[in-house]
């Protein structure tokens, strides 16, 4: 199963134009990372994008990128037709899909193009909050809570934030299985991971495993049911 995770960065928060009583707010960069069976392959798409509008006070607080900086840079229309064939007919995961969805739509029309649909987004915000009721689920406590490395994240960035979400949602999936991985496959992980934050270290303690009663009886099941096993021989 191929998806792509996707994390854009703003100059406000509402997309919708003047004309319909919104601030008419752009993206200003967006980064996608490709996952197959829930591995990353090292595939990744990113493009800052000149917003043709001038950034907001708050969203510069939050990402740093400069109405100077982000002028050297392509507008949307220049990256649309790269950014919609990397993404293809993947199933997208976004952290609050309907935040970049929204904006990314919003882009889209703007050029007459047809949006995507919300129901190709996975929302690992909501699956987060599934998993772990009544806890903050933002990026940052979410990788606090996997032992994921946050060092290299002095401002938000859609490539920096794409590739920390990417690790995520594999870890809310239920984490990597690295021993079924293939050693082409194990250096793509490193290729896209290690280009943005350096070789992170190796999680100093393993994450407590946590069966629901369905799986623990499904498994006492499993091991009443077989014959002699080697364990159980003197």
């Amino acid at each position: 199963m191929r998806e792509i995770v996707v994390d854009t960065e703003t100059t406000g928060l509402d997309s919708r134009p003047v004309e319909r009583g919104g601030t008419g707010d752009r993206i200003v960069e967006i980064a996608c990372v490709e996952l197959f069976n829930h591995i990353p392959t090292g595939r990744h798409f990113h493009k800052y994008i000149n917003p043709e509008r001038p950034m907001s006070a708050d969203a510069f607080a939050i990402h740093g990128l400069s109405d100077e900086f982000l002028g050297g840079h392509p507008t949307f229309a220049k990256v649309v037709d790269d950014l919609l064939d990397f993404i293809g007919d993947a199933q997208l995961v976004i952290h609050n899909a309907e935040f970049d969805m929204r904006f990314i739509n919003a882009e889209l029309e703007r050029l007459g193009r047809q949006p995507l649909a919300i129901e190709r987004a996975v929302d690992t915000v909501q699956l987060a909050r599934r998993r772990f009721p009544g806890a903050r689920v933002s990026l940052d406590e979410l990788c606090k809570r996997f032992a994921i490395d946050l060092s290299v994240r002095e401002k938000h960035g859609a490539l920096i934030d794409v590739t920390l979400l990417a690790e995520v949602y594999l870890e809310l999936r239920g984490g990597r299985q690295p021993g079924f991985m293939l050693d082409s496959q194990a250096a793509a992980v490193t290729q896209v991971m290690g280009a943005v934050r350096g070789a992170r270290p190796q999680r100093p303690m393993p994450l407590e495993h946590c069966p629901s009663p369905e799986e623990t009886a499904a498994h006492q099941t499993l091991v009443a049911s077989l014959n002699q096993p080697i364990w159980l021989r003197t």
